[in-house]
């Protein structure tokens, strides 16, 4: 798999527009925010900023995995999803696609992650240093040779979800960093996509449900 960075060129795709936020669909391999260096300066945050240059950012998503993603539209905006996210407020689902039969049918991962410094950005289970990461799924169909799965994340660690799948035994599919094999190789991208967010409106407190539906 290239290391190149080649963004995909596709118009901005926004879900929900008002005063305050701005929920928008992230495509596979745009990364959320610039990365270092001039190569890397194409991002979503940036696409966005053309449009709405208030724009400011609440969280983010690997450059591989596409989806729901919100944005504020005010400093009071970013305060409000901010301590949300931080207090785990926002309820956040993915769909994903494994190698494998993964069983039962759900459960809970809660394995401690921190970062694998020589292979960073890499991450890795540690029991002894690592940060809380508690993941719960469901599966929703199995295939040939494959699981479709929903993953509901407890916590919001850097690429917990892909290392919890791999704890399990079964990568994520198109992962370049977790798969092997044809498990990686076979696919045209990671096979992990944000389907829902589920957050309080930072103007009165109404809970409100984003959606973009899996694109695999």
């Amino acid at each position: 798999m290239s290391d190149a960075y080649s963004p995909p060129d596709t118009p901005l795709d926004v879900l929900h527009e008002d005063m305050e936020i701005l929920v928008v669909n992230k495509p596979a391999g745009l990364l959320s925010v610039p990365g270092k260096g001039e190569h890397l300066s194409d991002c979503l945050l940036s696409r966005v900023q053309v449009a709405f240059p208030q724009a400011l950012l609440v969280h983010r998503l690997d450059r591989d995995t596409s989806g729901v993603m919100v944005f504020a539209l005010t400093p009071h905006a970013q305060r409000h999803l901010g301590l949300q996210f931080e207090k785990r407020q926002v309820k956040k689902t993915y769909v994903a696609r494994v190698a494998g039969r993964l069983e039962p049918r759900k459960g809970t991962v809660d394995l401690p992650l921190i970062v694998d410094w020589p292979n960073r950005p890499r991450q890795m289970v540690c029991h002894e240093t690592g940060k809380p990461a508690v993941t719960d799924w469901r599966v929703t169909r199995y295939g040939e040779g494959e699981t479709r799965v929903r993953l509901m994340p407890r916590t919001g660690r850097s690429h917990q979800l892909r290392v919890h799948m791999l704890a399990l035994g079964h990568p994520i599919l198109g992962d370049p960093f977790y798969a092997t094999g044809a498990a990686r190789d076979d696919h045209p991208r990671l096979m992990l996509h944000s389907e829902e967010l589920r957050l309080r409106h930072p103007d009165g407190g109404k809970g409100m449900a984003f959606r973009a539906g899996a694109p695999f």
